[in-house]
């Protein structure tokens, strides 16, 4: 079986990002080559079902992240003797759910627009084109709007909150593309 020309071209062209991402995935470079290499492989043997070369690359980023999910989970991760004891942070239990509900609060300070671009883009993790398709308007809009919300929420993270300085990462709190964030309530219209 011959090798379909796009297929060439994505190793080419997008070898050396998947390269770095299973690196990423991996920390390892040894493995990041055996994870790409055992994903390409995968790709090729479904090339014809796959819609063009973008869905193509996306696919090898899925199934790089499938297959070393297995290999993480066939790892063992049990206990191992040391002759020392770590040292452990205690991280308080309840900070989290404290920072999800800060950052609920500030984005009920928005305006809904400029709020449901927040979400849409941090939490849902859609693209400007995404965003301003579901929005009906236009990807400068999206981008302007985005900028002029987090302007806002870092004016109202330097000011006090019940009387102590907010020190909220709002990239970490539920993370990006945490589906599931809920609806947030309040703030005026665009």
């Amino acid at each position: 079986m011959e090798t379909p020309e796009a297929f060439d071209r994505l190793l080419r062209e997008r070898s050396a990002a998947l390269l770095r991402t299973a690196y990423l995935l991996t920390g390892d470079r040894h493995l990041a080559e055996d994870l790409l290499q055992s994903a390409l492989t995968k790709t090729y043997l479904r090339w014809e079902t796959l819609r063009d070369e973008a869905a193509a690359e996306a696919y090898v980023r899925k199934v790089m992240v499938s297959i070393y999910t297995r290999w993480w989970q066939r790892k063992w991760n049990g206990e191992r003797p040391t002759a020392e004891l770590p040292d452990v942070e205690l991280l308080d239990p309840y900070g989290a759910a404290d920072d999800r509900e800060h950052v609920r609060r500030l984005l009920a300070q928005l305006p809904r627009r400029q709020r449901a671009v927040i979400v849409l883009r941090f939490y849902e993790d859609m693209s400007e084109k995404e965003i301003a398709e579901s929005l009906g308007i236009s990807p400068g809009t999206v981008k302007s709007t985005a900028s002029a919300a987090m302007g806002k929420l870092r004016a109202l993270l330097a000011e006090p909150a019940d009387g102590v300085g907010a020190a909220v990462d709002l990239t970490q709190v539920e993370g990006r593309g945490g589906r599931g964030a809920g609806p947030v309530g309040g703030g005026e219209r665009a």
